[in-house]
């Protein structure tokens, strides 16, 4: 078993961990997140829950010196992971700077949104290079409040930003902050995150096609289907080109000439307030007596930090009338990240059909001889609508 994790009582785990500087061994249930554990385990209870969906941000906290959801986060997840709570932010510097401000500014009311704020707030504080008030706003877009109007919080960040820049204390780029995904470091032994050693940073990588094995578990997998007013042959024909399929693919670009059974590209996305670029490579399989294939690829956003993993496999059959096909899809896909605190499932499968369906109208052009589709992206609030607008149909058609 991992280093950090070992059996305990039936039912329980014992985690090893480090809690604000100060090494742990905790039992857990395997279901218990890590923000019920650090509020009724060890009686932290600065850490907030709200809304427990990863919304509101109350719960926020730096896990492995990176802010996280508390809430939407396995405490088995974390052993052998540096945990800092609002409580491990006393001795602090910028913690310290931020809650003068905070006061200065008039920037909390009833404290609920507070911890988690300041918590996100700090992130900011080291990584933002000056003091922009749009990207103070987005950097914030994850942790609501409810009281204040944001005003006063928005000035309180940009003041201790240009303060500590004007000091001459930059940006925490480079060396001097390590970058990874979210999560614990299974094995290691994690300092507090304010005194952390220096790691050097690692630019995310395209996944070499040859280390895409033939085995793999996705974390979930749903299925999508499309129809086409086209033949299958021809349909089939058509997914067989993939600069093709890639102009139509809303958010795709190819980075390099693909080859027969490899490409090398990228998938722009947008959930909330992050956006990923993620850039990888994708090995093709096809067999033209079964009209099928299969996708498998990886990727990586090296500016978000997060990282997917994930199978399409496709079969192109005979649709409800003569001369039209159906397209049935099994998707397979693990996220990591950031973005994996927002990219619940039910959500990108809401995003999946979406995009399919914008796909199945460019293919539909394409089949058509209509001109090209025009370079498609994801419009986040046209996608975010429709999902509104489905949801609604749903429910009123329960009624």
């Amino acid at each position: 078993m991992s280093a950090g994790l070992a059996e305990s009582a039936p039912g329980h785990l014992a985690l090893a961990l480090t809690v604000n500087g100060r090494p742990v061994r905790i039992a857990a249930e395997p279901r218990s997140h890590l923000g019920d554990l650090l509020r009724e385990g060890l009686n932290l209870t600065g850490t907030h829950l709200g809304c427990e969906h990863g919304v509101c941000g109350a719960c926020t906290v730096l896990l492995d010196g990176e802010p996280a959801r508390a809430c939407l986060t396995f405490a088995g997840a974390c052993a052998g992971a540096a945990v800092t709570t609002v409580e491990g932010l006393d001795e602090d510097e910028v913690a310290a700077e931020l809650r003068a401000a905070f006061h200065r500014e008039h920037a909390l009311q009833c404290g609920y949104c507070t911890p988690g704020m300041l918590v996100a707030a700090r992130d900011l504080v080291l990584r933002l290079p000056a003091a922009d008030e749009r990207r103070v706003r987005i950097g914030l877009a994850g942790n609501l409040c409810r009281c204040t109007g944001y005003a006063g919080i928005v000035r309180a960040v940009t003041d201790v930003i240009a303060a500590r820049r004007a000091r001459g204390i930059g940006p925490e780029t480079g060396a001097a902050r390590p970058l990874g995904p979210v999560g614990a470091r299974l094995g290691e032994t994690v300092a507090a995150p304010h005194s952390a050693p220096a790691r050097p940073a690692r630019m995310a990588a395209p996944a070499a096609a040859a280390d895409l094995a033939d085995t793999f578990a996705p974390a979930h997998r749903f299925a999508q289907a499309i129809e086409l007013a086209h033949p299958p042959e021809a349909v089939f024909a058509l997914l067989d080109d993939i600069e093709a399929v890639a102009a139509c693919l809303p958010g795709a670009v190819l980075t390099g000439r693909p080859e027969p059974d490899t490409v090398e590209g990228g998938l722009q996305v947008r959930i909330g307030p992050i956006g990923a670029t993620f850039r990888g490579r994708a090995r093709i399989q096809r067999d033209a007596a079964g009209l099928s294939g299969r996708v498998r690829g990886a990727g990586s956003d090296a500016g978000g930090r997060s990282a997917t993993e994930g199978e399409i496999r496709y079969r192109v059959g005979p649709g409800a009338t003569p001369g039209t096909a159906r397209v049935d899809l099994d998707v397979g896909y693990t996220l990591t990240g950031p973005l994996a605190q927002f990219g619940r499932p039910g959500l990108v499968r809401d995003l999946a059909g979406r995009i399919a369906t914008d796909f199945s109208r460019n293919l539909d052009a394409r089949l058509s001889g209509a001109a090209a589709p025009p370079p498609a992206g994801l419009n986040p609030l046209r996608l975010a609508l429709s999902v509104l607008r489905a949801r609604l149909a749903a429910w009123f058609g329960r009624a």
